[in-house]
């Protein structure tokens, strides 16, 4: 998942260039931010994933022409063999998944068991700092008492096993749970869980964040965080083939036609960092980057008040896609900060006194659909009928001020709004917020941040408020609701710093229980302790517009499958 994204619309904004004449083949992506990190272990937004699912591959992937989502193995060469009472997976590993070339290993280093392991140990080792902990924490048998004998060490990491993950030979993985974990499947399916060889981790002093090593379709050549990533075509790619199988979508769209057929197409890959969306469109329209994921001020240039794409645009032999997402936006406020966290009137306030539906307007063209419930559409127990506590009422807002202590704001120190980028769309969304809560008497101060030191600040709970936003990992109400669990405090998911007893009693239910009616009845409870206690303030579910250029093939937009590139193919440019 990742921690939140704005901007993750742009995650697929692929875009291709031939240059060097007959047989050059390149594919140019552009970024909306700046990277902020390669290492699958700490990776955890939009943006580095990008490269990350390129170069990196866990045991499991989400089939690329299948909707409901459905997983295949990857790295695995099937369906592990699960224990009667649901505790203990055994994994057979794929045979001849050799690594990038790389300094790091042996050239022809191929994949073992181990290498998981080591993955997994990275995720509980502190001194890793990964957010994606949460995927294991009280989960593995074991695992948290390494977790703590062996604390920041390197040493001991390399010395102690960790009792409850395993490789019996190099082809066999074997993972022993404290308790049943449905989601299992979906954490290896996520780079976090991506293979690393113990030499690569020691030759590097478990430091991935400017170096990677990885067995996926491309690997990096060249790499600049705030610049661009290039990226080449592994030439011994094995471990997967196009899919055979879709939905109806992808068989009216002629998406199975390259069934069966080795990945990747693409020869290179270039990765360019470009931060304001208008200069994203004038690529887009001087055929410089080859898909674009539309914003508010692009939506009447190449739509019609009816959704469609323009006939002028058509003409030009570009396509659209529109797609529901799984992202989806609120206001989020840190529970520990001593005004914010510790005054709900003051929350109600804020949550009252911001026009929502404004805000749609403004920054989504009316697109987005505006949030009834802390779940997105799309996964189960979501409800179309739920309805939100609070709407935008300038006078109860006043009201919930005045029993916050602070009546029409006097007394009420400047609260600070963190934003997650530089743009301008970031600034002038802080700058909405602002105003509104100015026509209530409160001063805010929109404090700009480039998206990795917004990352940072979130990870160290050092946000007072904010716009939070989230893409599911996996389409399950756990990966929504362990957001607010007092066990992923930062640096994990869990940025509000929210902690209530009774909401976490109830997640431990919920997460070891497979789709049903009782955990729908569960989630509604959940749904209502937040509500009342209101770490978020729920803001909008996003729906994407996606043009491309008719000559980019195979193309299918998802905001959770990441390693789509090796299926696109460049075709009659």
């Amino acid at each position: 998942m990742k921690l939140y994204c704005l901007l993750l619309i742009l995650l697929a904004a692929l875009g291709c260039t031939k240059k060097g004449g007959k047989g050059s083949d390149t594919l140019n992506i552009s970024l909306p931010n700046d990277i902020s990190t390669l290492d699958p272990a700490t990776c955890y937004d939009s943006v580095c994933y990008v490269p990350v699912f390129q170069v990196y591959e866990p045991l499991f992937e989400l089939d690329y022409l299948k909707r409901p989502y459905s997983l295949r193995p990857l790295l695995a060469e099937g369906f592990p063999v699960v224990s009667t009472d649901k505790l203990k997976y055994t994994f057979k590993i794929k045979k001849g998944i050799k690594y990038h070339d790389s300094p790091l290993v042996q050239k022809g280093r191929e994949v073992k068991a181990q290498d998981f392991v080591n993955q997994i140990k990275r995720l509980a080792f502190q001194g890793t700092r990964s957010p994606g902990w949460f995927l294991f924490d009280g989960k593995i048998k074991g695992l948290n008492d390494w977790r703590d004998k062996v604390g920041s060490d390197l040493n001991l990491f390399f010395t102690n096993q960790a009792p409850g993950v395993s490789a019996p030979d190099d082809q066999t993985l074997v993972i022993e749970l404290v308790r049943p974990y449905p989601q299992l499947l979906y954490a290896l399916a996520l780079t976090f869980t991506a293979p690393l060889p113990e030499e690569a981790i020691r030759t590097q002093n478990n430091d991935f964040s400017q170096k990677a090593l990885g067995t996926g379709a491309y690997f990096i050549t060249n790499y600049n965080s705030t610049q661009e990533v290039v990226l080449k075509k592994n030439p011994n790619y094995v471990s997967s083939v196009y899919p055979s199988q879709g939905d109806r979508f992808a068989n009216e769209k002629n998406l199975l036609k390259d069934a069966g057929a080795k990945l990747p197409f693409i020869e290179n890959v270039k990765m360019t960092i470009i931060k304001e969306a208008q200069t994203d469109w004038l690529n887009f329209m001087g055929k410089k980057i080859d898909m674009v994921a539309l914003n508010k001020d692009q939506y009447a240039l190449a739509l019609t008040e009816e959704g469609k794409i323009k006939p002028e645009i058509t003409q030009q032999k570009i396509e659209l896609q529109a797609s529901p997402t799984l992202i989806y936006w609120w206001i989020a406020f840190n529970m520990k900060d001593p005004v914010v966290g510790k005054n709900l009137n003051l929350r109600q306030a804020i949550a009252h006194g911001v026009n929502i539906d404004k805000y749609i307007e403004l920054f989504t063209y009316k697109v987005a659909q505006k949030a009834n419930s802390i779940y997105p559409p799309g996964i189960s127990g979501y409800s179309p009928s739920t309805d939100l506590p609070y709407k935008y009422d300038l006078e109860k807002a006043k009201d919930y001020l005045r029993k916050a202590g602070y009546p029409d704001g006097k007394g009420l120190p400047t609260l600070v709004f963190d934003i997650r980028g530089t743009d301008t769309r970031r600034r002038q969304m802080g700058e909405f917020i602002q105003q509104e809560l100015r026509n209530l008497g409160i001063t805010v101060e929109v404090n700009i941040n480039t998206f990795p030191k917004f990352l940072e600040k979130s990870r160290k709970g050092e946000l007072q408020f904010w716009q939070g936003g989230w893409i599911l990992d996996y389409p399950d109400a756990e990966n929504v609701l362990q957001l607010l669990y007092s066990g992923n405090l930062p640096p994990g998911p869990n940025s509000s710093q929210y902690v209530n007893a009774e909401y976490d009693k109830l997640f431990e239910q919920v997460k070891e229980m497979e789709d049903g009616l009782e955990k729908t009845e569960l989630m509604a409870k959940m749904e209502a302790i937040v509500n009342k206690d209101l770490p978020w303030v729920m803001q909008y579910y996003s729906r994407n517009y996606i043009l491309f250029h008719d000559y980019m093939k195979n193309f299918r937009y998802s905001d959770i499958i990441y390693n789509h590139i090796k299926y696109i193919k460049l075709q009659g440019k």
